[in-house]
């Protein structure tokens, strides 16, 4: 599998993302923004079009246009304070409507959209996991820089005001880092899958873990070893990288619930049995 120069690229791409995504996603699922995620892929999916459209680099046209979403989503979202789901659905719907504008405005541009909508092992060319690595690589800089503001933010914004961090420009960081990491996960599990890499690691993370930064690490670990399974997967038996991936990060979704429940079923049942033992101590003779 690796004397392939495509595959050694998948790995590389899929292992950055990996990392970057679930860290990222731990703190959107925090912050109430799962579906952040979500809706700059599919700004992303316009900024692709309107880069075909032009004879722009579509990865680097749907990497713009993924950031300046995440700007404007901020931006609406501090308009709509009240209403904190509306700028999403603003962005999301606006997001879909140019793509298939843009889509119409050239012949068999559906045709090529595949490995973008659904991932594609063979889409990561050179120049885009040079572009995945710089992500990457701002990404885990940006973490380690700003771990306690960041923190303070996710869990209470006005403390973390009047504590003097910095809330609006750090949310508008935060927003284009989302946009950036987005953009960048596109070719190895598409457009319709890139919110499951980012939101399903850091789902299993908070159900079982016991403190945040234990939270980070269960979330990378489950996002590398799902990325690099489903890229194994997904070669042998030919299957889309990208469901693939969602496929297996949901079985260990479901997995951790499932022993999650049985561990709790056990300690209840034990603790009924210990009254039960102390009751048959007193009553024997």
């Amino acid at each position: 599998m690796f004397s392939y120069e495509f595959m050694q690229r998948a790995f590389w791409a899929g292992g950055l993302i990996g990392m970057i995504g679930p860290l990222l996603g731990v703190y959107l699922m925090l912050r109430r923004q799962v579906l952040m995620a979500d809706t700059l892929s599919h700004v992303s999916l316009a900024g692709v079009a309107l880069g075909t459209v032009l004879q722009l680099n579509p990865a680097l046209s749907g990497f713009a246009v993924a950031v300046a979403g995440g700007i404007i989503i901020e931006q609406l979202r501090r308009s709509y304070r009240t209403y904190s789901e509306l700028p999403v659905a603003i962005i999301m719907t606006s997001g879909l409507a140019l793509a298939v504008v843009l889509m119409s405005l050239k012949q068999n541009l559906s045709k090529s959209f595949s490995s973008y909508l659904f991932g594609s092992i063979v889409a990561v060319s050179d120049t885009q996991l040079k572009l995945i690595a710089l992500v990457a690589a701002a990404g885990l800089l940006y973490f380690i820089v700003l771990r306690r503001p960041l923190y303070s933010l996710t869990f209470d914004e006005e403390t973390a005001s009047i504590s003097g961090v910095h809330t609006g420009l750090l949310s508008f960081s935060f927003a284009v880092l989302t946009g950036m990491t987005v953009a960048a996960a596109m070719p190895v599990v598409g457009v319709l899958l890139v919110s499951a890499l980012i939101v399903l690691p850091a789902s299993i993370a908070l159900r079982i873990a016991s403190g945040f930064t234990a939270a980070i690490l269960i979330a990378v670990l489950t996002g590398l070893l799902g990325v690099f399974s489903g890229l194994t997967a997904s070669y042998y038996i030919n299957t889309p990288p990208g469901g693939t991936i969602a496929l297996i990060l949901l079985i260990f979704l479901l997995t951790a619930i499932g022993v999650q429940k049985l561990l709790r079923l056990k300690h209840r049942c034990s603790k009924y049995r210990r009254p039960l033992k102390q009751l048959e101590i007193h009553a024997k003779p």
